[in-house]
């Protein structure tokens, strides 16, 4: 059985609405949820970066997702919008706060930063307007070898039709570009009608330029290795992975036999049959 996420709910400071975006993933079957905090700098003042949502404040108890038995599982995303190199600071101690770091560069040469430099886990591809590039093999390419994967959300072209336009355009270019590979679909969504469940998704892909498989794996398989790519990022470049272990099983490890002082079994000496 698939594993669905959406990596993409506006975080808004509405904590009652930001509760019931979370319910509704859950009862739509999404295991997985990325509350999204968006950060667009401007030359004219200094900006903070925003904290991440505690959740343990946020809701009392996980809901359970649909058609499984454990909670949905709430992670912690930036997304930095880009018109300038200045904007990303990859040392910033506050992306560390962070599960899931993600850019919207708005110039070409930034798009191309973004895909060959930035250590980063998600390139968003902007649905509110034409973008004044476009996709080259190259840069797509160099994201895709280092496991950087490209967003696409929906949730504008639920709200109007001229961004829906722009939504169709923009990611059929993207699929044409990358043929598929590592773009994943979510919702963007501010209200909790706008989100549609995995397999509507599937079908917007489908719209979008994507097989069978690659839509399926848009809101699944792909939005797993995300998850991954980004808790390898903050582990030395995924040179060392660690897992947590419960104390009972370190506990119940049985001990090595103690030494009798007799030569194991197959050395020692076999008796001579007499007949």
């Amino acid at each position: 059985m698939s594993v669905f996420m959406d990596l993409n709910l506006n975080y808004t400071k509405e904590t009652s609405r930001m509760r019931s975006l979370i319910e509704t993933a859950a009862h739509l079957g999404f295991s997985t949820v990325a509350i999204n905090h968006v950060f667009e700098p401007t030359a004219k003042k200094k900006q903070e970066i925003p904290s991440p949502t505690r959740i343990n404040e946020l809701m009392d108890a996980l809901p359970v997702v649909q058609g499984r038995s454990r909670p949905i599982r709430v992670l912690n995303r930036l997304t930095v919008v880009m018109s300038d190199s200045s904007h990303f600071r990859p040392n910033a101690a506050e992306y560390r706060g962070f599960d899931l770091l993600a850019v919207q560069p708005t110039t070409e040469k930034l798009f191309h930063a973004a895909c060959m430099l930035y250590e980063v886990d998600i390139i968003c591809v902007s649905v509110t307007e034409k973008l004044p590039f476009f996709f080259k093999r190259a840069p797509v390419n160099g994201a895709v070898g280092r496991g950087v994967v490209f967003e696409v959300s929906y949730s504008a072209a639920i709200r109007d039709s001229t961004r829906r336009r722009y939504t169709i355009a923009n990611a059929v270019s993207l699929v044409e570009s990358c043929r598929g590979k590592n773009v994943i679909l979510s919702s963007a969504a501010e209200k909790p009608l706008e989100i549609r469940g995995p397999y509507d998704i599937t079908n917007l892909g489908l719209l979008f330029g994507l097989s069978d498989a690659d839509a399926k794996d848009a809101v699944s398989s792909t939005c797993r290795s995300v998850v991954l790519h980004a808790e390898t990022r903050k582990l030395a470049s995924g040179i060392i992975y660690t897992m947590k272990t419960s104390n009972e099983s370190s506990s119940q490890q049985e001990a090595p036999p103690a030494d009798t002082g007799e030569a194991p079994a197959a050395k020692r000496a076999k008796p001579h049959l007499t007949q």
